[in-house]
């Protein structure tokens, strides 16, 4: 694998709360290169949206705090800069899909204005060259009638024009990691997979890295190149998507692929009920010294109790935080 373009290394987020320190981020570890397309998958809580927001330097501080580890942008270390750097970053070397569309857009702009924001704040465009820009970018995320959509407020779209809008705007200036944190949340089955092949067509055209956070196995599946699998605030399997969806090693990865549903040629009543993974992500505060996954897990054994895992290789590129994986 090339040198990466985006480095994670040993990152640790901790949160303040009234029930203690909650470690939101235990030493995750991630990478992406250019033309790469890196799955983040997991349940709800379990550090996906966090690892993004980290990554853009926007973890709520207070009660957040970047507690250790390094971000690196090609080389260029991010943990520690000033906000006014980090604006610098933001849009023009990063962009970020963010999950709810309806709340992250400004109601009271037009989507052509939100658009042509970055363009004027990261490339010193004029009024006239930003809107055309915005203009350009609704017509590259397939919004017809570009020209006229760009004078629409966002209450004026639907749920899936207003998807491709943030697509716009996280593409306006061509950044060069592109991470889209579920980017197809309360969306249709028919647009969900219109928004996906939007992102592979995007990403096939100017080589940007997409980091793609869901919950979505299959997903992870159609888009992703490599995959890590995330359970309260650590990476517990990472790897190849061929290698990790077909040989999962971590119990709680097997958990995710069997309660993915599939199209059954028997009649309903004689299908098999659709498996799933007994019990919650545990509160963060209150982890314990083992294996967070333990409490949960079939293929439980003492020594889960006593320590946590840590991250190895079982074959090859293919590493996995379990004591029982490889077995």
């Amino acid at each position: 694998m090339s040198a990466p373009l985006l480095s994670v290394d040993d990152l640790v987020v901790d949160f303040s709360t009234r029930a203690g320190n909650a470690r939101v981020l235990d030493h995750v570890s991630l990478e992406v290169t250019s033309g790469e397309v890196l799955g983040i998958v997991g349940e709800s809580g379990c550090g996906k949206s966090m690892t993004a927001l980290s990554i853009m330097g926007l973890v709520p501080n207070p009660p957040g705090k970047v507690t250790s580890g390094s971000i690196r942008l090609e080389g260029r270390e991010l943990v520690g800069l000033s906000e006014a750097e980090l604006c610098e970053v933001r849009g023009r070397d990063i962009g970020m899909i963010f999950q709810e569309p309806m709340s992250s857009l400004n109601p009271v702009f037009t989507v052509g204005e939100q658009i042509a924001e970055s363009v004027r704040l990261h490339e010193n465009a004029s009024p006239k060259a930003a809107m055309a820009r915005a203009v350009e970018m609704l017509r590259a995320v397939e919004i017809p009638e570009p020209e006229l959509r760009a004078k629409a407020y966002p209450h004026q779209l639907s749920g899936g024009m207003r998807q491709r809008v943030m697509i716009a705007i996280a593409l306006a200036c061509r950044p060069r990691v592109l991470i889209a944190d579920e980017p197809t949340t309360a969306l249709d089955a028919t647009v969900q997979a219109q928004i996906f092949d939007l992102l592979q067509d995007l990403q096939t055209e100017t080589g940007t890295a997409i980091i793609l956070i869901t919950h979505d196995m299959g997903a992870i599946a159609e888009l992703a190149d490599r995959v890590a699998v995330m359970y309260a605030g650590r990476v517990v399997e990472k790897g190849t998507v061929e290698t990790v969806l077909s040989n999962p090693q971590h119990p709680y990865t097997k958990g995710l692929i069997t309660c993915v549903p599939h199209l059954e040629p028997e009649p309903p009543m004689l299908r098999e009920p659709l498996p799933e993974i007994p019990g919650v992500v545990p509160a963060l505060t209150d982890l314990g010294k083992g294996c967070a996954f333990a409490p949960r897990c079939l293929e439980r054994i003492a020594q889960c109790d006593d320590s946590k895992p840590p991250l190895k290789a079982t074959t090859g590129p293919h590493l996995t935080a379990c004591w029982v994986a490889g077995q």
